[in-house]
């Protein structure tokens, strides 16, 4: 069937408008980012002027009458920050509002951006009469649509919102990537895709990859903050760690999208082996692409069982961004470098 220009016109532009309404919300969240920064020194100052506050009184509780002005100064200082360096209640209370005011316009602008950015996965499907999975392009469009709102649905709590910075970045990167040098105009796919299982295993392949990148994403901040604790960060990279959930949270969150990552993929890895002996006559015959999905899949499972072994928990995040490595190189190298039957998307 003839393809639709104006209709893959229209996906091309709402794409284009994801990215930058995207990269309009990481410039608000980049900003939420640094003035969270700024609430939580707010807020350590004051609990520490309380805490002195406090031991001021103690201090001086026992000196009777001639302590009565100690005592009052302290009081003072305890009710107000101030009298050692700290905000007032008012003041903080004013700058968290203000804060939270700026992670709410961020969260409203990613749903815009998912919109529109599953607009243009919509009407690339419509312009071309097929599912909107048969080039790298089309690939690199759903899957970074799959991280996006599997991170907007997991994240709606206030806590997760320091996380867009390090999710939008990469992503942001990827669809750029994408849309420039992976861009395939809209086309019919070669006819070893014309199948219904394109869209089945291609689907859930996708899926798994975009739940795969969020539990990596989780892995890198686990370690990060395992560094620089919460409440002990030092230098630049504890700045940078700050406002930052705690390595427990991190790594919880690491872990449920592993659980949901590995069944998915390995049902893709499954429904593709149904559909190699269907079009090639083989279940199986290490094709590269093959070989680095189930070596990813076998990453992942190993992630998974170190975090439940005592022994091995602490080693279990480093064998989750290796699987994220080895994803990426799968994407990238294996499908535009290496030569094999999956290399379909017209850049080899």
């Amino acid at each position: 069937m003839p393809v639709n220009q104006n209709l893959s016109s229209f996906s091309d532009i709402a794409f284009q408008t994801a990215f930058v309404v995207y990269a309009v919300a990481l410039i608000l969240s980049l900003i939420y980012y640094g003035r969270l920064n700024g609430v939580i020194d707010a807020r350590r100052q004051r609990s520490e002027a309380t805490v002195n506050a406090k031991k001021l009184k103690a201090s001086v509780a026992a000196h009777g009458v001639a302590g009565a002005d100690s005592v009052s100064s302290a009081d003072s200082a305890e009710g107000s920050g101030s009298g050692t360096g700290g905000v007032s209640a008012a003041d903080l209370a004013k700058q968290e509002s203000k804060v939270d005011r700026l992670g709410g316009m961020t969260q409203s602008l990613l749903w815009v951006a998912i919109a529109l950015h599953l607009a243009s996965i919509v009407l690339r499907g419509l312009a071309v009469n097929r599912f909107p999975l048969g080039n790298l392009y089309e690939y690199m469009m759903m899957i970074t649509f799959g991280a996006l709102l599997a991170m907007m649905v997991a994240m709606q709590r206030k806590e997760w919102r320091t996380l867009w910075p390090w999710v939008l970045t990469p992503l942001l990167a990827l669809m750029f990537y994408g849309s420039t040098k992976l861009y395939a105009e809209s086309a019919p796919v070669v006819p070893a895709l014309q199948s219904y299982w394109l869209p089945v295993h291609v689907t859930i392949v996708s899926l798994g990859g975009s739940l795969g990148i969020v539990s990596g994403i989780g892995s890198v901040l686990h370690l990060l903050r395992r560094w620089q604790p919460k409440g002990k960060e030092h230098g630049f990279f504890g700045a940078v760690a700050k406002p930052l959930p705690s390595a427990k949270k991190l790594d919880q969150l690491a872990y449920r999208v592993a659980v949901v990552t590995l069944p998915t993929l390995g049902l893709g890895i499954v429904l593709g082996a149904i559909w190699a002996e269907a079009a090639w006559g083989r279940f199986w015959g290490w094709d590269p692409k093959e070989t680095v999905s189930f070596a990813t899949w076998i990453l992942y499972a190993a992630y998974l069982h170190a975090r439940a072994t005592p022994s091995w928990a602490k080693f279990a995040p480093w064998i989750n961004v290796v699987a994220l490595s080895t994803m990426i190189f799968n994407l990238f190298f294996i499908n535009m470098v290496v030569s094999g039957l999956h290399s379909y998307a017209g850049l080899n």
